[in-house]
Parts: C-alpha cells; sequence; structure tokens
C-alpha cells in the first residue's frame, strides 16, 4: 500500500515552530513574533502553548502519542494487521524483533525526531520565561512547571523506548548540545534528571487547572510514581532485571496515595467512558494529549496516529485494517469457574463466545464478528470488514477508533483522524501502579481492594453492549478476588494479568514485560504457540539483552559522528 504522508504544521497564538532537518535539539522558533515580543508575557504564553503542541505533533509514521506499534505489536497483545507483512513492512519487522534494524527509515528514527522537537519547544519556552521576572510574568514558577513536565514526559517516553537517550535542558548551548552522549549518565541519573523534572512541577502547580489539559500537581505525582516504578526495577547493561529497589516502591505508594486521597479522580463508571470521545475528559484522566475539531481551523486539531486502524471493508471507514488483537490476547480474556482468569490453561484452546465465559473487557477492546462495535448495536463488526485474514485472522482492534457519526471523526481522503484525546495516564493506571508496588514490598493484603476496583468497575461495564434485542454477543462472568490463597506470587500474577486486560491495545503491555524482566520469556512461549496460528510470525524470536528497547537510529549515530554508541546487539 502507499501512503500518502501527511505533514502538520501547528499554529499556535500566531507561533510557528519549524526545525531544520538535522539540528532539531535546538532549533530556533521562527515565524509572526519578534525577538522583542518572545520576551513578553505574552510571547511566553505563546511558547507555552506551543509546547502543549509539541508533544501531540506526531504521525503515522513516527508516533508519540499512541504506542500501538511499539507497546502492542511487539508484544503479545496483537498483529500488525494491514495489506500483508509487506504493508508498512517496518512494523513487520518489529513484530519479529529479529528484524528490526537501526537504518529503518521511518516510524522510531520519526518518534525519536518528534520527542526531541517537543523537548526543544519546552526548552524555548523555559528560556523566554525564565528571562522574565515574577513582576511581569506571575504566572513565572507555574509555566517552568508545566514546561518541565512536559518535558520529563518527553524524555520518559525517549527513555522507556530507547533506554540511552542525550538529556537535554534549556541550559545547553548548542555546541553543549552537539557533545552531550547518549550514554553519558547511568540508568539511574537518567531516570532521576527525569524524576527532577516531575518533582519540580509537583512542587510549584496546583491541584486544579482552570483550563483542561494543563498539568497539574497530581498528574505530575502520578507520572513520578509510573517513573519510580520502571526506575525500581534495576537493570544492568543488557537489560537484565538484577534487583526490585524498596525505596522506589516506597514512593510510588506515597506518590499514587496522593492522587488516590485527593479525591480529584476517580473510575468512569462504565469502562467504554474512556474510549470515546463525548465522555473524553472524564474523572479517570489524570493526563492526556489534546485535540480539537471544530475549533475554527480548516479541520480542527486532530489525530491522525491511529487512522490507519479502522475496519478497511467496512464502507463509513475503508482504511485500512492494521493494529489486529492476538489470538492469544482474545483467550486471555476467559474466565473460570470463579470469574477469574486462568493463568495456567488459558491459551490452550481458541476462545468460544458462545460457549465459555469471559470478562466484558474483551468487547470494549475487540472488534468480533456479530458482536456490538463500538457501543453501536444498528452495526455489528462483520468478518467482511477484515482486510486480510489468511494472515492476521479476524479479530479487529476497537478502543482507538470513533464511529464515523460521532462528532470527532473526520476522513480525509483514505486517512481518519479523530479529536479523541489519547490518555497518558489514567486512574485505574495508578490503583495498579500502587498495587503493583505493595505486592512487590510483600504488603499484598494492601493489593487486593486496589485490584478489585478495577475487576468491579469492568464487571459493572457491560451496558453498552447490548445487541438491539437486549441480549448479549458474549457470556460475561468476572468476580473478584478474595483472601483465599491471595500469597505474594498469585497476587503477582493476578496484577500483571489485570494491566494486561485492563489496558490491551493501548500500547502499555511490551514496556510492562521489559520492566518486570520477563519478555524474553513471555514473547517467545507466545510466537511458539502463535505462529502455528500465524504462520507468518514461523522466523520470529525475540533475543534477551537486545529487544528490549528500540535501537538508537543510526542517521543520529552518523550525525554525531559515533558521540551515541548503540544499544547493544545491533
Amino acid at each position: 500500500m502507499k501512503i500518502k504522508y501527511i505533514s502538520y504544521l501547528m499554529l499556535a497564538s500566531g507561533l510557528l515552530i519549524f526545525s531544520s532537518c538535522k539540528n532539531y535539539f535546538d532549533y530556533q522558533p521562527q515565524g509572526l513574533l519578534s525577538a522583542e515580543n518572545i520576551e513578553s508575557a505574552a510571547g511566553a504564553e505563546a511558547l507555552v502553548t506551543a509546547a502543549y503542541a509539541g508533544i501531540g505533533n506526531d504521525e503515522m509514521i513516527g508516533p508519540m502519542t499512541s504506542m500501538w506499534v511499539y507497546g502492542s505489536v511487539r508484544s503479545d497483545d496483537s498483529y500488525k494487521g494491514g495489506g500483508g507483512v509487506s504493508d508498512l513492512a517496518e512494523i513487520d519487522f518489529y513484530e519479529h524483533y529479529n528484524l528490526t534494524r537501526p537504518d529503518f527509515e521511518f516510524f522510531h528514527p520519526y518518534t525519536w525526531q518528534n520527542f526531541y522537537k517537543a523537548i526543544s519547544r519546552a526548552n524555548a519556552a523555559l528560556n523566554s520565561i525564565n528571562a522574565l521576572p515574577e513582576s511581569q510574568y506571575p504566572l513565572k514558577k507555574e509555566r517552568q512547571a508545566e514546561m518541565r513536565f512536559l518535558r520529563a514526559h518527553s524524555h520518559f517516553m525517549l527513555k522507556m523506548l530507547f533506554k540511552n537517550i542525550p538529556y537535554i535542558t534549556e541550559t545547553l548551548t548548542s555546541e553543549q548540545i552537539l557533545q552531550t552522549s547518549n550514554v553519558e549518565l547511568t540508568n539511574d541519573q537518567l531516570w532521576d534528571k527525569i524524576a527532577e523534572d516531575f518533582q519540580f512541577a509537583i512542587n510549584n502547580l496546583p491541584e486544579t487547572q482552570s483550563q483542561i489539559g494543563r498539568a497539574n500537581k497530581l498528574s505530575a505525582a502520578a507520572y513520578l510514581a509510573k517513573l519510580r516504578l520502571f526506575q525500581a526495577y534495576s537493570q544492568n547493561e543488557q537489560h537484565q532485571v538484577t534487583e526490585i529497589n524498596r525505596n522506589k516502591l516506597e514512593e510510588v505508594v506515597e506518590l499514587t496515595q496522593l492522587v488516590i486521597t485527593s479525591g480529584r479522580y476517580s473510575l468512569q463508571p462504565d469502562y467504554a467512558e474512556n474510549f470515546i470521545a463525548e465522555t473524553e475528559n472524564g474523572p479517570e484522566s489524570i493526563f492526556a494529549i489534546q485535540y480539537s475539531i471544530n475549533d475554527g481551523t480548516a479541520t480542527g486539531r486532530l489525530s491522525y496516529v491511529t487512522g490507519l486502524n479502522y475496519p478497511h471493508g467496512a464502507p463509513q471507514y475503508g482504511c485500512c485494517g492494521f493494529h489486529q488483537p492476538s489470538q492469544n490476547m482474545a483467550n486471555a480474556f476467559k474466565t473460570n469457574a470463579n470469574g477469574l482468569p486462568d493463568f495456567e490453561h488459558f491459551n490452550d484452546s481458541n476462545i468460544d463466545f458462545a460457549n465459555q465465559t469471559v470478562d466484558p473487557r474483551v468487547d470494549h477492546t475487540i472488534g468480533i464478528d456479530q458482536h456490538v462495535y463500538k457501543y453501536d448495536a444498528s452495526k455489528p463488526f462483520s468478518n467482511s470488514w477484515i482486510r486480510d485474514p489468511g494472515v492476521y485472522g479476524y479479530f479487529h482492534t476497537m478502543k482507538e477508533q470513533q464511529l464515523a457519526t460521532s462528532s470527532s471523526f473526520h476522513k480525509e481522503g483514505p486517512f481518519i483522524g479523530t479529536s479523541k484525546n489519547i490518555d497518558i495516564i489514567r486512574y485505574a493506571d495508578v490503583l495498579l501502579m500502587q498495587a503493583e508496588a505493595y505486592i512487590e514490598l510483600g504488603q499484598h493484603a494492601l493489593a487486593l481492594p486496589l485490584i478489585n476496583q478495577v475487576r468491579e468497575r469492568a464487571a459493572q461495564s457491560t451496558g453498552r453492549l447490548k445487541k438491539q434485542d437486549g441480549s448479549f454477543a458474549s457470556k460475561y462472568y468476572i468476580k473478584s478476588y478474595t483472601n483465599n490463597g491471595w500469597t505474594q506470587g498469585f497476587a503477582r500474577e493476578a496484577l500483571r494479568w489485570e494491566r494486561r486486560l485492563e489496558f490491551a491495545t493501548e500500547g502499555s503491555r511490551f514496556f510492562d514485560l521489559v520492566r518486570w524482566g520477563i519478555a524474553e520469556k513471555t514473547l517467545n512461549a507466545y510466537i511458539d504457540k502463535e505462529k502455528l496460528r500465524r504462520p507468518y510470525l514461523s522466523t520470529a524470536r525475540f533475543t534477551a539483552g537486545r529487544d528490549e528497547y528500540l535501537p538508537i537510529p543510526q542517521r543520529e549515530i552518523s550525525f554525531t559522528k559515533g558521540l551515541y554508541k548503540q544499544n547493544p546487539n545491533f
């Protein structure tokens, strides 16, 4: 398939920001603002707006907001999909692991570039803000905190993807940036540098903001908790988890407790409400990338990053059938006679929706023949919508899509954009992060009610899944865990399973496996079984010590004349 790659320019309060083709670390904002205007409060505000825009300025071939390519397809959650293995072959190479190369033209090199452009925007805003006295700019400290939050977000995402990255702040000159190596800091030092920005945001932001979408104290606390949870699983240079740091886990508990006890966030009553535009920015959304439509511009500020993932054969969509859930993941939604997952035998046979009981989240996550599609009972999903079932089977992704009748939906030629926000952290994540920390601290009894909160909400989330005749296409049966047999080991398995079901296809699965140090074991076991169902995976293999992270883009190593060092074994 030939894809027309669409580039987007963001107009932020009259400010256009461009980057040079190479040195995007330190590009100079240009456009309608003069140097004198940038040195004003109004100019600083424009740069802040541009920095917020920067974290959402991704594209189909350089994802930043949705991690469906890097976190879902690279895991046991989903297949690439599309029109066969050669359609966007780079994603197929990621899915095989052993075909991933540093010299790819698209995807991870563009993601690297896009995040550093976002960092540059945050740093440009900080330079402007730092130069202003508080008497002239009363919001100085608060806006500094917001920009450091955004910078930390981009650095965190880069570290999660690539591990070894250059850490860039507004204090560095252009010459210093060019001399900053991606291995200048140790693993822990880099985590701590990013953490300093989140901590500054916690110390200087209010708990609530008058404008939706701005970072606040609690979103910074949740994000720092996420960082400390990743950091707690100490890795050596070969990406092996060597120990779990109790001090970091205790910090996770403290930070998540700050969010939980604030009373400002909660689970959406219905799981579906996290995935439709009409209920975005609800009580579960702790930090989200904001998009808009019908905002006075030609097409609005839309997200196209998942625009290839709609049903190919459905006339209202027509493109392009990517991101198809795996059989393994569908099987994971089975429940046993106790209404709980079957950790050991879930994948022995393929799920039978007519006769087996399932977790309701399966019908929020997967498009299944004749099941309600995206909460519209009048147009159930059809196997005829699948583009290449001979390669990828008949399941289709659903969370990231919006109905063609939604006011958030816009079709641009064959490609689809929506104004639906993309959540980076939601309240369910905070609950499960705290539960994970408690379990690894040996306080697994405290994790039980946290995990059960998430399961109880899932059990109550069936209202939008009814067919036109009022029946359900699946047999829903889900129960909470009990104290009986709730050992640390069982609790750990339950937590990991809950994360998979709760965030299925949302792009977190691969990074969870790497954090826990079980990526090689889990993914090779997945491949061994899945390649019998999907022969195109017959040559796939995950290599420990290499495939936990993406390679540093070769063009960056060449541009820095070898200053940047490649990740191990690439």
